[in-house]
């Protein structure tokens, strides 16, 4: 569509919109800068210039919701605060593709036209329905598909760039599984023995060694048909049905970790040694799905979560490397 037909073809709020961020950009400029400014520089990225008419396509599909309720008073400061969000969008988007040039980095149309067909797919949409979606959303086709080409860049960018600053191994998505596993049991239920070694509050090392010691020589000994039998004769017993925060938390994370029949290696209290023994668990309708059917999940979610992370500060390194005028 010619700009003139898009732009009469706007709503009447949308032109209420269009007219007040005239004024808005003639205020923020010099004195002399007149509401009728239809074109002109809004920043410059080192040699790059971006222009105010791609921070209009950029803000247009978002300008209704932003002026919508607020009072005449109100509508300038709003689309100068989006338009500000906006210009910062655009500058990073330019550092991208600075970058990009210089390592020879390009997105194809078939890497366009495969991302859009697997989000339609993702979202169970027919090829109207979607196009029809994403023109209920305020973007033309083009722009949809310039927006799809910007984040394809700037995920061949970041990857190339910033992929090898995150170190994911087996061990850190298992402490994650077992994170994740004592939260969601701690909003359950679990019924536990225990077999208890004293300790003096005022016992010295050689004291707490010795005990450790002679805890683990039990607890090689010990298993489950004899456990409560041996808890009743050296002390401890049956703790019951415990909910979260019976017990300290280093022994809690202890005792949640353990599968019900499992017996707990010596673990250190504040009164003494304790030997846990999970009797049952009250599932409460929590399921917890196996390490072996989490891990791929889990380990997505991290990578997503670091490169997330690695990302927003390679742009700001590359920020603070280029020349920046804003001039908005």
């Amino acid at each position: 569509m010619h700009k003139l037909e898009r732009f009469l073809s706007c709503p009447r709020s949308c032109l209420r919109a269009l007219l007040a961020l005239s004024l808005v950009i003639a205020t923020v400029g010099t004195s002399s800068a007149r509401a009728e400014v239809i074109e002109r520089v809004v920043a410059t990225v080192n040699d790059d210039a971006i222009f105010l008419s791609e921070l209009r396509r950029r803000a247009a599909p978002f300008l209704e919701r932003v002026i919508t309720g607020a009072s005449e008073s109100e509508r300038p400061q709003r689309i100068k605060r989006l338009y500000e969000q906006f210009l910062r969008e655009l500058i990073d988007d330019q550092l991208i593709e600075q970058t990009a040039r210089k390592m020879n980095i390009v997105v194809s149309s078939s890497d366009v036209e495969l991302a859009i067909e697997n989000v339609r797919k993702q979202n169970n949409l027919d090829n109207a329905r979607f196009w029809e979606a994403v023109r209920a959303q305020g973007f033309t086709e083009k722009q949809y598909r310039t927006d799809v080409r910007k984040q394809i860049l700037r995920l061949k960018v970041t990857n190339q760039r910033v992929r090898s600053r995150v170190n994911l191994n087996d061990q850190t998505v298992r402490d994650e599984y077992d994170d994740r596993v004592r939260k969601a049991r701690r909003r359950q239920r679990f019924h536990a023995e225990h077999i208890f070694f004293g300790v003096p509050q005022m016992a010295s090392a050689t004291e707490v060694a010795e005990t450790m010691r002679r805890a683990n020589e039990l607890r090689a000994k010990v298993d489950i048909e004899k456990f409560s039998d041996i808890a009743a004769q050296r002390g401890g017993g049956d703790l019951g049905w415990l909910d979260q925060g019976d017990l300290p938390e280093g022994l809690e994370d202890v005792l949640l970790a353990l599968e019900p029949g499992e017996i707990s290696a010596p673990v250190r209290g504040p009164s003494g040694v304790h030997i846990f023994l999970l009797r049952e668990r009250q599932e409460g309708g929590l399921e917890i799905p196996a390490f072996e059917e989490a891990k791929d999940t889990i380990y997505r979610e991290l990578l997503d979560r670091a490169m997330a992370k690695q990302q927003e500060l390679f742009l700001a390194e590359l920020r603070r490397n280029a020349v920046i005028d804003s001039r908005l």
